[in-house]
C-alpha cells in the first residue's frame, strides 16, 4: 500500500522522465504493478502487487470493490449539483454504476464530499464533476475494499498484513 502524492504518475516507468510511483518504492525488492490508477493530480491509497489475479479481482467492475474518496470542490456546491452526481450518469455513452455521494462540509470557499465508486473509469470523478459544473481542487482515495489509508504519509508505503490481503479476496 502506497500513499501516492500529487505530481506522480501511476506507472512503474515513464519514457518522458516524469516522476512515477516506482520512484517512491525504495527498498522494495518485489517486482510489482499498480492496481488501477490515480491520475497525476490525485493522491491517496494505491495498491501494488505481483498477483495478477488480485489485480483483476480489485479492478474489474463485476466485482464491485468499493473505492472511497475525499473530494474537495471549489465553492459552496448546491444540493442540485449533488443530486445530479447521485443520479443516473453516462460517460462516453456508457451508463455508470451509481456513485455514492455524501456531503461532509459546505463552506463559502469549498465543499467536501465522500464519494464511493465500484467501477473506476478514466478520471471518473473529475469528469462527473465537470459535467455538473463543479471544480475539483483535491481528490484523495482514502479506502479500497476493506483497506484504509489511515495515517500513512504521502510518499510512504508499507507491506500489507496477511489479514489485510485475505480481506481483499
Amino acid at each position: 500500500m502506497l500513499h501516492k502524492p500529487r505530481g506522480y504518475i501511476t506507472t512503474m516507468k515513464d519514457e518522458q522522465g516524469r516522476r512515477c510511483v516506482a520512484d517512491l518504492l525504495t527498498g522494495l525488492r518485489a517486482r510489482v504493478v499498480p492496481v488501477g490508477r490515480l491520475d497525476r493530480n490525485s493522491e491517496g491509497l494505491l495498491l501494488l502487487t505481483d498477483d495478477g489475479e488480485l489485480v483483476f479481482r480489485l479492478t474489474h467492475p463485476s466485482h464491485d470493490v468499493e473505492k472511497r474518496y475525499l473530494v474537495t470542490l471549489r465553492g459552496p456546491v448546491e444540493d442540485e449539483a449533488l443530486d445530479r452526481l447521485r443520479g443516473e450518469l453516462f460517460l462516453g455513452g456508457e451508463k455508470l454504476k451509481p456513485v455514492g455521494v455524501e456531503l461532509l462540509k459546505r463552506e463559502p470557499e469549498k465543499t467536501i464530499l465522500r464519494m464511493t465508486l465500484t467501477e473506476g473509469r478514466n478520471r471518473q470523478i473529475r469528469r462527473l464533476c465537470e459535467r455538473v459544473n463543479v471544480t475539483v481542487t483535491r481528490l484523495r482515495r482514502v479506502a479500497e475494499g476493506s483497506l484504509q489509508l489511515g495515517d500513512l504519509k504521502p510518499g510512504q508505503w508499507r507491506v500489507l498484513t496477511e489479514e489485510e490481503i485475505a480481506g481483499l479476496s
